[in-house]
């Protein structure tokens, strides 16, 4: 039996489930996991590149995004999350998680609320949620299962469960994916760089983390 925050060693403590939000085929060779923070520029950076990787793969990546809101560097990081989860459960999450990384000169509550209603949602509905935290848990919930995984930067990926440690580029992580579609065994999958992270390891220089300020 482990304690809520042990740690995976660099592996997804938390596969892919019901609860994430998914974009690409169930059975594609290879799930591609991000930890992210809305209002990380180097997120932002990683949002152009994955909606091209996924345009590229299309049936190979099963791609999945979960929260990891840096609140001590980014004050709006946590409630545009929450947005994105409110979003969600009305079938929309795509839509504002697209529009959060595209703006993030406006995340502050009240352009937010206009930003959603420009989408078609019901913003001062969901400006309302955001204030209760009524998604909150959600939230916490995907930034626990980051920490249980070893994150502590965003934005961080994880292929097929083992940590990803190459670089954020395009080619690199189309390197990395190709890699692990070939690979029975994504360990072995010396391309894509899928390693554990070791000890006193630094995180990538694409990476937001608790300590870098933006």
């Amino acid at each position: 039996m482990t304690s809520p925050l042990s740690t995976a060693g660099g592996r997804l403590a938390v596969p892919v489930g019901d609860r994430d939000h998914v974009l690409g085929p169930e059975d594609a060779p290879v799930t591609l996991v991000e930890y992210g923070d809305f209002q990380c520029p180097y997120c932002a950076r990683a949002h152009l590149i994955m909606q091209e990787l996924l345009r590229r793969r299309t049936n190979q990546v099963r791609f999945a995004y979960r929260h990891f809101p840096l609140i001590n560097i980014h004050p709006y990081a946590e409630p545009a999350a929450e947005a994105a989860e409110a979003a969600g459960a009305r079938g929309r999450f795509w839509p504002v998680h697209d529009w959060l990384f595209a703006n993030q000169d406006r995340l502050s509550p009240a352009t937010l609320i206009a930003a959603l209603t420009d989408l078609g949602l019901d913003g001062r509905s969901i400006a309302a949620e955001v204030q209760d935290h009524a998604f909150l848990d959600k939230v916490q919930s995907d930034f626990v299962s980051g920490i249980r995984s070893g994150v502590e930067g965003t934005p961080t990926f994880f292929i097929n469960g083992m940590l990803y440690t190459g670089g954020h580029s395009l080619p690199e992580l189309v390197t990395a994916v190709d890699g692990a579609a070939r690979a029975p065994d994504t360990s072995s999958a010396a391309e894509g760089r899928l390693a554990a992270t070791p000890a006193g390891a630094r995180p990538s220089p694409d990476t937001d983390t608790k300590e870098r300020s933006s």
